[in-house]
């Protein structure tokens, strides 16, 4: 009987997992291959070579950071600004770690950019298209473009730095101070 082989999208995902946890150099075939707890043969029938599977992950990066939150929020049938983005909110909040759409990931991305004008570039067409979703809801309850894209730029920088402030909140939690930042953001 033949064994099933261990289908492409788990290539790229281990792949995300391993740039997020070590950059782009830790993104090595046999490494990838011994975390999958299979041979490295399987990978060339997916991917021409390392190249081919950074292009890939990096696809699938663009398409699920952006396009495919946007396509969530948006399904869920409501039409209310402020209710997408409570979706958004959620939906951003919940995930978490994850090897796709998780701060890590988000992280390394963000440091490969720096080396990388390739990366840079797509990093640049996911964050405007992240930031023109956001002006897109916010400007349906705030009339004054200054102010939206001061609420835009405080979303964004939230959820790519709110994982590195140690500061304490008054005797709030970190959830309390985040719930009270939602309501500020959403009046």
């Amino acid at each position: 009987m033949a064994t099933p082989r261990t289908p492409r999208g788990k290539w790229i995902e281990e792949g995300l997992r391993a740039l997020a946890e070590g950059g782009p150099e830790a993104v090595r075939i046999e490494s990838l291959a011994q975390a999958l707890g299979v041979s490295k043969g399987g990978f060339y029938g997916y991917f021409r070579n390392r190249d081919a599977l950074l292009g890939e992950m990096l696809d699938t990066w663009e398409h699920e950071a952006a396009q495919a939150v946007i396509e969530q929020t948006e399904g869920d049938g409501a039409d209310d600004a402020r209710a997408k983005l409570d979706r958004l909110f959620t939906i951003v909040a919940e995930s978490g770690g994850g090897p796709v759409r998780g701060v890590p990931i988000e992280l390394a991305i963000r440091d490969w950019a720096r080396r990388d004008e390739a990366v840079a570039e797509r990093l640049r067409r996911v964050d405007d298209r992240r930031m023109d979703y956001l002006r897109s809801l916010f400007s349906s309850f705030c009339p004054d473009p200054d102010e939206v894209e001061v609420r835009c730029l405080l979303v964004f920088s939230l959820r790519i730095g709110g994982e590195f402030i140690a500061a304490g909140h008054g005797g709030r939690t970190r959830a309390e101070v985040m719930t009270l930042t939602k309501h500020w953001l959403l009046r």
